[in-house]
């Protein structure tokens, strides 16, 4: 039975990674300090935690950090990563909610209370500060690259979203299930943003100032922001890996159909095709079997997902739809079809050459009895590949019928760091 805190038990941590902050940390914990009633008031908390991890810093951060009585100090003696800063707070840390807050002094601790109060009021997983407000004064190339990460994520997973890599959020301690595990570097914020969206998390965004930093980044445009796009498609392969085939197999369809559609309206003019056709033909027959080959991986993806790590929702409408018609019945009905247009093309060249050792069949007949064929052929391998699948499946459910099917290893690690 789930227990649903009240205002008595609701407490959030709020986690400080530093590395080599000593001009900013000790007004960032101050501003922390002085926001905690506020935030406590309007958020009705019953405690606010705020604890500081000095990622390897090798300047003063860890005596200023341990100058306030009221802050809990972690040192790592070496650099581990901003991510596995956080999640190290977020361990030891006690609250039902759990915050990070950058350590340049670039956001305003106060702004926790109205986050953690849009996650009470809306029931949401992570509330993020959205830094691309009119007010913020993020340097012109970082607000490129976070806009053009955030379209790109929103094309994969269709949510909407403005700021991958906001550096203070609030998350609720129940939803690290569903996004563990997260890595250890920079690129932690967007991997956590790929993750609940793909991973159907309600993600709450709100508007922030955002000021100029103290000290100098840490953020590298190049390298971070390849890190960035990697921590991105990593999401949608762990979370929506048939996303990424459907959207492939659409693509190769379209340029099929541009590469056809001449040949097409030439031979309903004329009822003959021109030699020099024969190249788009070939191209079709290789855009056309990837294109078969991106849909059948689709269907066989979205049955192997429950094999993956966990997912909260059902699967995406359309590959869903996709594994549906390729199952049972219709996907024999589909094989049978492809092997009768297979027949149907190549036919009377067989007939012909059984009649006198020679054929004269039009190559463009050839071309499309070929490729029929192959695609039952690939049609074929895929069956028996969603029976192995479904053979599996069975098999864990009669060992464990009531039983999830197993994690990821890599989740299993982090779970000590989960809360459920």
């Amino acid at each position: 039975m789930q227990v649903v805190p009240t205002s008595a038990t609701r407490t959030l941590t709020i986690v400080i990674p530093a590395l080599n902050e000593e001009d900013a940390i000790g007004d960032t914990i101050s501003r922390c300090l002085e926001a905690r009633d506020q935030i406590m008031r309007q958020a009705e908390l019953s405690e606010v935690e705020i604890i500081v991890v000095s990622d390897g810093s090798t300047d003063r951060t860890v005596e200023v950090a341990k100058s306030f009585d009221e802050v809990k100090v972690i040192v790592f003696e070496v650099n581990q990563g901003y991510g596995a800063a956080i999640k190290e707070g977020w361990r030891l840390g006690s609250g039902t909610m759990l915050g990070f807050l950058d350590a340049d002094g670039t956001c305003d601790p106060r702004y926790f209370a109205v986050l953690c109060e849009t996650a009470m009021k809306e029931d949401a997983d992570i509330v993020l500060g959205s830094r691309l407000g009119p007010n913020s004064k993020m340097p012109k190339v970082r607000r490129f690259g976070n806009r053009l990460y955030a379209l790109l994520l929103g094309l994969l997973c269709g949510r909407a979203i403005t700021d991958t890599a906001s550096g203070m959020r609030v998350v609720r301690r129940r939803a690290l299930k569903y996004l563990y595990p997260l890595p250890d570097g920079l690129h932690f914020t967007p991997s956590m943003s790929a993750r609940a969206l793909l991973n159907d998390l309600r993600l709450v965004e709100l508007p922030m100032d955002y000021s100029e930093r103290v000290g100098r980044s840490k953020l590298s445009v190049v390298r971070d922001g390849i890190r960035f796009l990697q921590a991105i498609f990593a999401g949608v392969l762990t979370y929506r890996p048939e996303k990424l085939l459907l959207f492939a197999f659409v693509l190769c369809t379209v340029i099929a159909v541009l590469f056809a559609a001449y040949p097409t309206e030439f031979y309903l003019q004329h009822r003959r095709l021109e030699e020099w056709m024969i190249y788009r033909f070939v191209a079709c027959y290789i855009l056309g079997s990837f294109g078969l080959t991106l849909l059948l991986g689709t269907a066989l993806t979205s049955r192997m997902s429950t094999f993956g790590p966990r997912r909260r929702g059902a699967n995406s409408f359309w590959p869903a739809l996709v594994a549906g018609i390729l199952s049972g019945t219709s996907l024999f009905l589909v094989l049978g079809f492809l092997l009768a247009a297979a027949v149907f093309f190549v036919w009377p060249g067989i007939v012909e050459f059984w009649q006198t050792k020679s054929t004269t069949l039009h190559w463009s007949r050839l071309i499309a009895g070929s490729f029929s064929l192959f695609a039952a052929l690939q049609t074929a391998v895929f069956a028996f590949l969603m029976e192995v699948v479904s053979v599996w499946r069975r098999q864990l459910e009669q060992v464990a019928p009531d039983k999830p099917v197993p994690r990821q290893d890599s989740i299993e690690r982090e779970k000590q760091a989960i809360e459920t």
